[in-house]
């Protein structure tokens, strides 16, 4: 894993309200966590109550509107076996495509390769690659995000 890819990744969390996020790449672990430890949250000190209830009623803010959960900007490609991943048609050739690439509905993304069948992977929204998710020739599960696209 790369600098690159990690900050593809905090760019990718910043609009969301997720608040912790483990990515593990063989030895390498990426932990992300925001907002306060769970030991500082217990260790603050409770306001003093206000005697009169008139008064905290006046002090208090007006209360907030509820936050509606945002939608992730993009759309994830997950895959639909179980295999190794790989991101070219051929250990010479050059990648399907890279993050930034323009991909439109149908296009090949990459191959997974499962019991010597390669099956390919095509795109199934018009948009632009924002992540890639796997390295290549690594293996997949079912339903492992492989990439993040952002819709057009």
């Amino acid at each position: 894993m790369n600098l690159k890819e990690i900050r593809e990744i905090l760019d990718l969390l910043k609009g969301s309200d997720v608040t912790e996020f483990e990515l593990g790449r063989g030895e390498t672990v990426l932990k992300v966590r925001r907002g306060a430890p769970p030991s500082a949250l217990s260790t603050q000190a409770q306001p003093a109550a206000v005697p009169v209830a008139s008064r905290a009623a006046e002090a208090a803010p007006p209360p907030a509107a509820e936050a509606v959960p945002a939608k992730p900007a993009y759309k994830e490609i997950v895959s639909p076996i179980v295999g190794t991943f790989y991101r070219s048609p051929a250990p010479d050739s050059g990648p399907f495509v890279e993050v930034g690439t323009h991909v439109v509905k149908g296009q090949v993304l990459c191959i997974i390769e499962a019991m010597k069948i390669m099956n390919q992977i095509e795109s199934d929204t018009t948009g632009s690659i924002a992540a890639i998710l796997v390295e290549n020739a690594q293996p997949v599960a079912y339903g492992q995000p492989l990439f993040h696209i952002l819709p057009e």
